[in-house]
């Protein structure tokens, strides 16, 4: 066994240049962008890119920017303290991927809208949508303080670099290359940023195995210290990480993040058609998992580096979350640029996210919210206004990264903070899609009863951590540590004896099922809302708002496979806005008895992107 002695390295020069370089070429992508678009001063061109986008980029930009810091960072240290398990993750990315192609992206697709939650107006009404979109920003906001302190924190540990001074700096390089070069920007930054985090994973992983003794070293020793049980099949819901928690409630949990999520089905929707859209999803599931493999793998090379020794338990690093920083610098110190590759790896993955969370805020301010209170505003004001809006939530963002410092592992609470918001945005949008029968009164009340069970199990479960008995972290050493320990030596969560009686049962949940709670909550109070007070004939429900499971299951159908999926588009001027008139479920519904024949046309002819044609909606407008 190596010498734990010494201390770990240091940043030098030249790893300042690779990390410098990580900021310049991200910068310049917007700077570029910013120049070649300077002619197409609307805000189409930049919140979606002109719906003109590959799927091999927008691929990419999915992967980085939701595989962000969180994973480079949090994930190895959940491998290295709970084991492999971490693994079925992969399981849980499938359903989703499948779930957000064949039942979600359809139906925003093919409406032509924006922003998601413009949806939800022409499903039930417009509190529905407001209401919505708060919550939304409210949980980006949340979200992205946590993904911007990680990195922060990691470039801290290994340079001592100021913490708070890290964390500007990051917020004022995504600001400035999103709002220069708008969606198309975010979009090529985040697929270099790609290319970044897998070859910093590739020089951890090879030079780590060196280091441990090679991959059978690895897997021996991993497997004689309990991090190879990946299968637990215990349905216990209260246990931290079985397969029914990772799998099923991982599903929720990522597919509020995907399936609804206005960062994930802007990027969608802005792809020339719906087959590269559908390609970018299942493009990007590849992608999930090879960074997935990457992190587990480092996981359980970090443990078998520090099989005999754990830096956390000795008092090495004072916070699980610094054990991949400190193993990299560890095994990379030695080598002028890696450390600093690495570093810029953990960045990539928050620029990215950072940078797709400030446009997505920007997006629906300016759809839900802006051009409905001034809706005669020019190409080039809309413009302007986007670009102020992407610096207000670059500032926003950024400050709240200092409330993430007080979360703790930053894995759980980035998740847990998706759990207790996506859950119940995925309920509203499936009672919309899946419930055709779902009336505005169901919708509200679904929604307040979701937040309502979802926020009291997280932020009673924040208060009254679990005990190590449901989270069960496996065995740490120090034995073959060469240097006093600094630590208590126990990692064991303390249970004290005046918690409330709900501590060791419903706040105890996995927190991978608070998604599952919220959804649950929504959709059956919001049905039962419904039937209490009338359910809507879903006759009188326009077609292109609902999908059924039929729809899911048998997407390869005769009339899947007949559809003409042509690279042809239709240019309909400000698309996404023609139902921005229809403020009331009634005047869809009239408008659709005008239409009919239309959208069945649309319907065979496989959707190329766009709305409805505005001159006909006008004229509808009229008569009602």
């Amino acid at each position: 066994m190596e010498d734990r002695s010494r201390a770990v390295g240091t940043f030098q020069a030249g790893d300042y240049a690779v990390f410098a370089a990580l900021f310049v070429v991200s910068s310049s992508i917007g700077v570029f962008f910013a120049i070649i678009e300077r002619k197409k001063p609307s805000s189409k061109e930049f919140l979606v890119g002109g719906r003109q986008m590959s799927c091999g980029p927008v691929a990419l930009s999915l992967t980085a920017s939701f595989m962000s810091a969180v994973t480079v960072i949090g994930a190895p240290s959940d491998v290295y303290r709970y084991g492999a398990s971490y693994v079925i993750f992969g399981v849980a990315y499938t359903f989703v991927v499948f779930l957000t192609a064949e039942l979600f992206l359809p139906v925003f697709y093919r409406s032509g809208i924006t922003s998601t939650y413009e949806y939800l107006e022409l499903r039930f009404c417009k509190p529905v949508r407001v209401a919505a979109t708060l919550i939304y920003i409210l949980q980006t906001i949340l979200y992205t303080g946590v993904v911007v302190y990680a990195p922060a924190l990691a470039l801290n540990q290994v340079t001592g670099f100021d913490l708070w001074g890290s964390i500007f700096a990051t917020g004022i390089v995504c600001t400035f290359y999103c709002t220069l070069g708008g969606l198309k920007a975010v979009v090529w930054t985040d697929a270099f940023q790609m290319v970044v985090m897998v070859v910093g994973f590739l020089t951890v992983l090879i030079q780590g195995a060196s280091r441990a003794g090679g991959i059978e070293s690895v897997w021996s020793t991993a497997h004689a210290g309990g991090r190879m049980d990946v299968f637990d099949f215990d349905v216990d819901p209260l246990r931290r990480h079985t397969f029914w928690t990772l799998s099923v409630g991982g599903t929720f949990t990522w597919l509020g993040i995907y399936g609804v999520n206005q960062s994930t089905i802007q990027r969608c929707i802005s792809c020339k058609t719906e087959r590269h859209a559908r390609w970018a999803l299942y493009l990007n599931l590849l992608g999930l998992w090879i960074i997935l493999f990457c992190a587990v793998l480092s996981g359980l090379i970090m443990y078998t580096f520090y099989s005999r020794c754990d830096p956390w338990t000795a008092g090495a690093v004072s916070a699980p979350d610094q054990l991949m920083p400190y193993f990299v610098m560890e095994i990379l110190g030695a080598f002028p640029g890696l450390p600093g590759l690495f570093v810029a790896c953990a960045f990539s993955g928050t620029l990215s996210t950072v940078a797709a969370s400030i446009n997505a805020l920007a997006t629906v301010t300016y759809e839900d919210f802006v051009s409905q209170c001034f809706r005669d505003l020019s190409n080039r004001a809309a413009n302007w206004i986007s670009k102020a809006l992407c610096v207000l939530f670059g500032v926003v963002c950024t400050t709240m990264a200092v409330a993430a410092s007080y979360m703790g592992g930053i894995v759980q609470a980035a998740l847990s903070i998706h759990g207790m918001c996506g859950g119940p945005m995925l309920g509203l949008f499936s009672l919309g899609i899946l419930f055709p029968v779902t009336n505005r009164k169901g919708a509200v009340g679904g929604l307040i009863v979701g937040i309502s069970l979802s926020f009291w199990v997280g932020v009673g479960a924040f208060i009254y951590p679990a005990p190590s008995n449901n989270t069960r972290p496996l065995e740490l050493n120090t034995a073959g540590c060469n240097f006093s320990l600094t630590a208590d030596g126990s990692n064991q969560t303390s249970v004290t004896s005046d918690r409330h009686w709900l501590a060791d049962s419903w706040y105890s949940m996995s927190y991978l099922y608070y998604s599952a709670v919220g959804f649950i909550g929504t959709v059956a109070a919001g049905l039962l809302i419904t039937l209490l007070t009338g359910p809507l004939d879903p006759k009188n429900v326009k077609p292109g708002l609902t999908r059924s499971v039929k729809d899911v299951i048998c997407f390869c159908s005769e009339k899947f496979m007949q559809a003409d999926f042509s690279e042809d588009k239709e240019d309909m001027g400000d698309f996404g806005m023609a139902w921005e008139k229809h403020t009331d479920t009634e005047g869809v519904i009239k408008m659709e008895e005008k239409v009919k024949s239309d959208n069945d046309s649309l319907h065979e002819n496989g959707y190329s992107n766009a709305a409805f044609d505005h001159n006909e909606t006008s004229q509808v407008q009229a008569k009602l």
